[in-house]
C-alpha cells in the first residue's frame, strides 16, 4: 500500500490515530500453520474513514483485534497514537485502550443488568471520571443518537438498533482518536442499519474521531474515505 508510515506534525507529534507496519499473524495449531496476515501495512489518519472488506475467514476481525491491541501480532509493530503496542506491559496496553481507542460490535456486548445510561458512563468511571460528570457527558452523547428518553431503560426494553446505537455512544463517551468497528450492523434489517451507521458517522464529523470498520455491506462501506480489501493475507485498496 502507498500509505505506510505515519505522518507528523511540526510538533513532532503523529497525526495517525492507529498504524501497523508489516503485521504478520500466524496460527499454529501444532500440527500445521496458518498466515492470516502477511506483513500488513496501515496508516489511519486522524478523522480518517476506513472500510475493511473480504471474505469470511480472510482474518479481517483479527487484524481489528491486533489493532486494538486485543491480540498479538506474529510480527510487526502497532503504534496508537505513537504509542508502540509491543513496548507496553499489559497493564499500559490497557491504559492505551481506555485512554484511544472505543470497540463496536456485531453483538453489543452491553450489561443487561445496567440502564443505558450506566452502560454508556462506565468507560468514563474506568478512566476516573466522578459519576456527576460522566453521567452529564453520556447524556449529551445519547441525545445525540436520539436516545436521551431510553437513559434509564435497560437492554431487555430496547430494540436492537437501540442497543447498537448505545454501544456506539458507549465508545465515543471518551473522546477515542479511533473507533474499531466489527460488524457493527451485522445482525440489523437495512433500515436500522442505515440509521445506525449514520449515528456512527455524524459522531465521527463532530468529534473528529478515526472509524475502521470491518463490514460485508457495500453500501455502507461506501461512505468511508477508503475501502480496502483483505484477502490472501494482504490488505490492498478495494476496487469495485
Amino acid at each position: 500500500m502507498n500509505n505506510i508510515s505515519a505522518k507528523e506534525t511540526r510538533s513532532g507529534k503523529p497525526t495517525a490515530a492507529i498504524a501497523c507496519y508489516k503485521l504478520t499473524k500466524i496460527f499454529n495449531d501444532g500440527a500445521s500453520e496458518v498466515k492470516v496476515l502477511s506483513n500488513v501495512n496501515l496508516t489511519v489518519q486522524r478523522g480518517e474513514r476506513v472500510a475493511i472488506v473480504g471474505p469470511s475467514g480472510a482474518g479481517k476481525s483479527t487484524l481489528l483485534h491486533i489493532l486494538g491491541g486485543l491480540d498479538t501480532p506474529t510480527g510487526g509493530r502497532v503504534l496508537i497514537a505513537g504509542n508502540d503496542m509491543a513496548q507496553l506491559t499489559d497493564a499500559d496496553r490497557s491504559h492505551i485502550r481506555n485512554q484511544y481507542l472505543g470497540f463496536v460490535y456485531q453483538f453489543h456486548h452491553l450489561l443487561p443488568e445496567f440502564t443505558v445510561l450506566e452502560n454508556v458512563c462506565i468507560p468514563l468511571l474506568i478512566r476516573g471520571v466522578t459519576p456527576p460528570e460522566a453521567q452529564e457527558k453520556a447524556l449529551a452523547l445519547l441525545s445525540k443518537v436520539g436516545l436521551e428518553h431510553r437513559y434509564k431503560h435497560k437492554l431487555g426494553e430496547l430494540s436492537g438498533g437501540e442497543r447498537q446505537r448505545t454501544a456506539i455512544v458507549r465508545a465515543l463517551v471518551t473522546d477515542p482518536v479511533c473507533v474499531l468497528a466489527d460488524e457493527p450492523t451485522g445482525n440489523l434489517d437495512s433500515r436500522t442499519a442505515e440509521r445506525v451507521y449514520q449515528s456512527m458517522l455524524d459522531l465521527n464529523n463532530e468529534l473528529n474521531t478515526s472509524l475502521v470498520i470491518v463490514t460485508h455491506d457495500l453500501t455502507l462501506a461506501n461512505k468511508m474515505d477508503r475501502i480496502l480489501h483483505l484477502e490472501n493475507g494482504g490488505l490492498e485498496l478495494f476496487v469495485q
